[in-house]
């Protein structure tokens, strides 16, 4: 294989790697298990939240109609029928030109339809004058305000906070289902790789790509397995992919994929399943593969670092969302560029920049060098259609 195939711009990669998005799976565990995954099903709450009319502020339970007018001059003057204890069932009733007191939390008494808050009422034996009159409602939260009997509390897809775990707790959810973390292979290829534990010779280098992708795929909520490097001989590559596909969801493959003979990625790919992309128009990392084989999805990175880093970003963040039916996560921040940008109309380019003070500075260097990545905060795009961004523009940058 000498030559790419069509070259795609990258919105059909991306529509391509959703579209080959495997079906979730789903398992139950405990709430407590629960934090930063992902929800396979609805969560609903199984009874009115609250349950009751809840006070929200210590003070005076009254009819919101006695207390018209008001004031500090002339308070209203009502009859204090009691207290209410925190978690007591018997609230009792409140009749015209009644009151009760309650505490933050506590349930209203029936008859009961405002609070007025313990600054704004003054005890006089058992009598309470009030000093600012309230509507019905005020200071209140009734039954099923929160949440009614059978309302979706937190919806599928939705990766769960600690926030969502107290609402869960609330609506008795104490088992959830969610989605199982797609395990993602991890291949780097190369007759030059080296364990990062040996000192490379010259024409040798450390194997950076297996922890750049299984940091990045981690960082996704996904469990990355590594599979170490293989030579450049396509029946190694073959059955070390053959043996990925059969314990992962997906694979990456990075190295390999170029446009001459030494291609092996998309053979091994082919020899499995269907290359379905080979090559996008963006830079860096023109070189992408996107295949399928047993229906899921192998992805073929480009070998040096930074580029793949790119190509993780614009293509296999969108897989691994669509993966996990999740919002692709994307932190962009707006800044101003700093110098002008030039671009190859055509292709979609990615240029790393460093932040500071709201400018986006670009980093251009050789692209064979690896500092650029620590040196940026992230990249900025530049579209297709474009010859380039001029200094003085705002652009969105998507962060590391």
């Amino acid at each position: 294989m000498s030559l790419f195939l069509t070259v795609v711009p990258v919105d059909e990669a991306v529509g391509i790697v959703r579209r080959i998005a495997p079906p979730i799976r789903s398992e139950e565990v405990a709430l407590a298990d629960a934090l930063h995954r992902v929800l396979a099903d609805d969560i609903r709450a199984d009874t009115d939240v609250p349950g009751f009319n809840r006070s929200t502020v210590d003070g005076y339970a009254v009819i919101a109609a006695d207390t018209v007018g008001a004031g500090e001059a002339l308070p209203s003057m009502l009859h204090c029928a009691g207290r209410v204890a925190m978690g007591s069932r018997d609230t009792g009733r409140i009749a015209p030109g009644a009151c009760a007191y309650v505490p933050t939390g506590g349930a209203l008494p029936a008859g009961a339809d405002a609070v007025v808050m313990i600054e704004h009422c003054e005890q006089v034996g058992e009598e309470v004058l009030v000093h600012r009159p309230v509507a019905p409602g005020e200071n209140v939260v009734f039954a099923g305000e929160d949440f009614a009997s059978g309302e979706v509390v937190l919806a599928k897809g939705r990766r769960l906070t600690p926030a969502d775990l107290g609402v869960a707790a609330a609506v008795g959810a104490e088992r959830v289902s969610v989605a199982a973390p797609p395990r993602i292979g991890i291949i780097s290829t190369g007759n030059e790789l080296v364990p990062i534990t040996a000192v490379p010779a010259p024409g040798e280098v450390r194997d950076v790509n297996s922890y750049l992708c299984g940091a990045f795929v981690a960082e996704q909520g996904c469990i990355p397995v590594y599979y170490g490097i293989v030579r450049d001989d396509l029946g190694t590559l073959r059955d070390a992919l053959a043996a990925a596909l059969a314990e992962c969801d997906a694979v990456l493959i990075s190295g390999g994929s170029s446009k001459d003979e030494r291609d092996n990625t998309a053979a091994a790919i082919r020899a499995l399943g269907e290359v379905l992309v080979h090559g996008i128009a963006i830079a860096p990392g023109k070189p992408t593969i996107i295949g399928t084989a047993g229906e899921k999805p192998a992805i073929g990175l480009p070998g040096h670092p930074a580029s793949a880093f790119v190509v993780l970003t614009a293509i296999v963040h969108p897989l691994l969302a669509a993966m996990m039916q999740t919002p692709e996560r994307r932190r962009i921040v707006s800044a101003r560029l700093g110098q002008n940008v030039p671009s190859t109309r055509g292709r979609e380019d990615y240029v790393r920049v460093r932040v500071e003070g709201g400018v986006a500075t670009p980093l251009f260097g050789k692209s064979g060098l690896l500092n650029t990545l620590v040196q940026s905060d992230g990249v900025i795009r530049v579209p297709a259609g474009s010859e380039g961004l001029e200094a003085g523009e705002e652009v969105g940058v998507i962060l590391w």
